[in-house]
């Protein structure tokens, strides 16, 4: 092969979609089992740790464009989970909050990261090793995510 820099085995960036493809699949069935999906879940979580908040600023928490974000909202107040409405502040701004239904989801979620770690720790990997991994990750999506917003 005339271009090393092109074999598969070279990129960091399959490793990070591999893993973080596999790590999504995992969970599948733990959100199955309570009726949600892995990005409905990252919406839970954001609303879980600051209800009432603008659509914007969850897209902002989450890294992602509000024309993804909008759809997967709606999706999840069709569920029952969330409402949306306008802010009293400014009409344009829709505001984000949790329903009784969202709120209670919030117990049946608190064991599911805990069956994430026992489910690598099963599969051979390292607790400790995916812990000291985080200030990496946190420092590549920190940096990535400024380039993207210039």
């Amino acid at each position: 092969m005339p271009y090393e820099q092109l074999k598969l085995s070279n990129q960091v960036c399959f490793r990070l979609y591999t893993a973080s493809r596999l790590v999504i699949q995992a969970y599948k069935p733990f959100f199955e089992k309570i009726g949600i999906t892995y990005t409905q879940y990252l919406v839970l979580m954001v609303l879980w740790e600051n209800d009432y908040m603008p659509v914007n600023d969850i897209a902002k928490k989450l890294v992602l464009e509000t024309n993804t974000i909008t759809p997967l909202i709606q999706r999840m107040e069709t569920l029952g989970l969330i409402v949306r409405a306008k802010s009293q502040s400014d009409s344009r701004r829709i505001i984000v909050s949790l329903t009784k239904k969202g709120q209670a989801m919030e117990k049946d979620a608190a064991e599911i990261p805990k069956c994430m770690v026992d489910i690598l720790k099963s599969s051979g990997v390292n607790e400790k090793s995916v812990l000291d991994m985080v200030p990496g990750l946190d420092n590549i999506i920190d940096n990535l995510k400024d380039k993207k917003a210039k």
